[in-house]
């Protein structure tokens, strides 16, 4: 392979590396204000610290976006299935889920 085709090659598999890996397309703000069905259960920025838990919960706080749109999408679905998540994610328009998404990507989870 010549020098111009490795590199050209090399240049679309950083594009495509950089691109794979961008947040998702949420608003963090509009997802903070949105999180009020979320703490009852996942405590405040996706873990709870502020009283014993009572039954475990996954941790959402620091979870990758696109993990938590695809989660949220499947319960909406029927794909999971968790009465109280099917209820809430019934309710959440995509863009919604990308905001709650985005805003508990970026919280700590600790």
């Amino acid at each position: 392979m010549k020098r111009p085709a490795i590199i050209s090659l090399f240049a679309w598999g950083l594009l495509l590396a950089v691109t794979g890996t961008a947040q998702a397309a949420g608003d963090p703000a509009a997802g903070k204000q949105k999180n009020t069905m979320c703490i009852g259960c996942h405590g405040i920025e996706g873990y709870r610290t502020s009283y014993p838990t009572v039954y475990n919960v996954p941790r959402i706080g620091g979870q990758h976006a696109e993990y938590l749109i695809k989660a949220l999408q499947a319960y909406k679905t029927d794909a999971r299935n968790h009465p109280s998540m099917k209820a809430i994610a019934a309710q959440l328009s995509e863009q919604d889920m990308e905001d709650l998404a985005a805003y508990y990507a970026g919280a700590s989870g600790k």
